[in-house]
């Protein structure tokens, strides 16, 4: 390799106008660049995908207010180290020092009674905790602590950016701009790193480290996306030694339960419980591949992947390992349909599209006697008073009046829906799929 140190830590932002992308957040009179220059923060929580500068934001801020600062990776700490760290902090006040800022990278990571112990320091202000997360701490982060925190959400980077980040690798850093580099194509560099820097910066290395090796370093590097592609294949362990497949590998998951291969999608959950990956991530994501991949094909679907994530949250390592194949195999294995799915954002693009289109005055709610006078609730039809409890009404805004969003799809479950409503709604499924 070109240097022990990692080209992304060689090139890390040391301040905020070197800091790349996140306009939104820390570009002039962005809300997080205020409130960093006012010099009073308050404890918050990044979320955003790997690679877009969580860690390097936390160490600018930390820099720039001057405050002492604690990292700790969740993945390898406990409370035991979060309360050793807390009163580390508590010492320092005695010296008139600024509270010092406690870094927790993968904060998702830990559990309730690690995110507990954080919850007495950040209230009393003995840290400014910043925390880091890829999943959306909605759901990850307990309510006490996520109600004392802000939350801030970072994008990945985009194409100009991660042009930018290669640019500037080739000119500043001490390493790379030594050497005679020619990138004659950027798309496989940029669609390896999905918006990721880290991951960028370390196939840029890996593949410029490969040719210096092949031609000595005399010659010019010229940098091709089927040289790149090559390179990275080739040495994809040692590209991936820091894990950053979790999203590969989770597509790969998702991509072979829908394709209804049971062999594959068990390989790629080995792959996750020998990397360790987080169960209820797994579990999460079965949750929605059922909704959106089989839907009404298999109603029960649904139900199994609630009733996995459950179990395997009570159980935990290694027992749930069994309960999440059984649960994977059952949802490869089970019928497919996305219609569901489709008609959601058929509907969300008509309301796109349409705008806020007014309620017939026949389902509009009618508690008043002036709303009632005004023709509120009139002349609306209450299907249980109807044979088979149906009547063929209009329940859509006059200007979409009989749009069909929903469209069965061809399994055995929903071909029985699409029966029943061409019976029902005449001429609006009539029509073979």
């Amino acid at each position: 390799m070109l240097a022990n140190q990692p080209l992304a830590d060689r090139l890390r932002p040391a301040d905020l106008d070197e800091f790349c992308g996140q306009e939104h957040l820390v570009g002039k009179e962005a809300v997080l660049r205020k409130v960093i220059e006012s010099g009073h923060i308050p404890s918050f929580i990044l979320w955003g995908p790997p690679g877009v500068g969580k860690t390097t934001l936390a160490r600018i801020i930390s820099n720039r207010l001057e405050r002492p600062f604690f990292h700790l990776s969740a993945v390898h700490s406990g409370v035991k180290d979060v309360r050793e760290t807390i009163e580390k902090a508590k010492k320092q006040q005695y010296f008139n020092q600024p509270n010092p800022v406690l870094f927790i990278d993968e904060i998702h990571r830990f559990n309730k009674s690690q995110q507990d112990s954080l919850l007495g320091a950040v209230e009393k202000g003995t840290i400014i905790l910043i925390g880091a997360t890829t999943e959306n701490p909605s759901f990850e982060v307990i309510s006490p602590l996520l109600s004392r925190c802000q939350v801030y959400t970072l994008s990945p980077l985009n194409d100009d950016q991660l042009k930018g980040l290669i640019d500037k690798a080739l000119t500043k850093d001490v390493y790379l701009s030594a050497l005679k580099i020619d990138i004659e194509e950027y798309e496989a560099l940029l669609r390896i790193s999905g918006g990721d820097a880290r991951k960028l910066y370390n196939a840029l290395e890996l593949v410029v480290s490969s040719e210096k090796d092949r031609t000595g370093g005399e010659k010019t590097i010229k940098i091709t996306n089927d040289k790149v592609l090559s390179i990275i294949q080739k040495n994809l362990a040692l590209y991936d030694k820091k894990g950053e497949q979790h999203y590969d590998i989770i597509s790969a998951f998702i991509k072979s339960i829908r394709g209804s291969d049971p062999n594959a999608s068990v390989y790629w959950l080995a792959r996750m419980v020998e990397g360790g990956e987080d169960l209820r991530f797994i579990a999460r994501r079965m949750i929605i591949l059922a909704a959106e991949d089989i839907g009404l094909a298999n109603p029960n679907a649904l139900l199994m992947a609630q009733t996995c994530f459950e179990a395997v949250d009570v159980i935990g390592w290694p027992e749930s390992r069994i309960i999440l194949a059984e649960a994977v195999v059952y949802l490869a294995t089970s019928p497919k349909s996305n219609a569901s799915y489709l008609a959601i954002e058929n509907a969300i693009a008509s309301v796109k599209e349409k705008g806020d289109l007014p309620v017939p005055l026949h389902l509009r709610n009618a508690p008043t006697k002036l709303m009632k006078d005004l023709g509120y609730h009139r002349e609306y039809k209450y299907a249980h008073d109807y044979e088979d409890n149906f009547i063929k009404d209009n329940y859509l805004p006059e200007e979409i009046k009989g749009s069909k969003f929903y469209d069965p799809g061809i399994s055995p479950r929903e071909e029985e829906i699409r029966g029943r409503l061409k019976k029902m709604w005449k001429g609006l499924y009539d029509y073979e799929k």
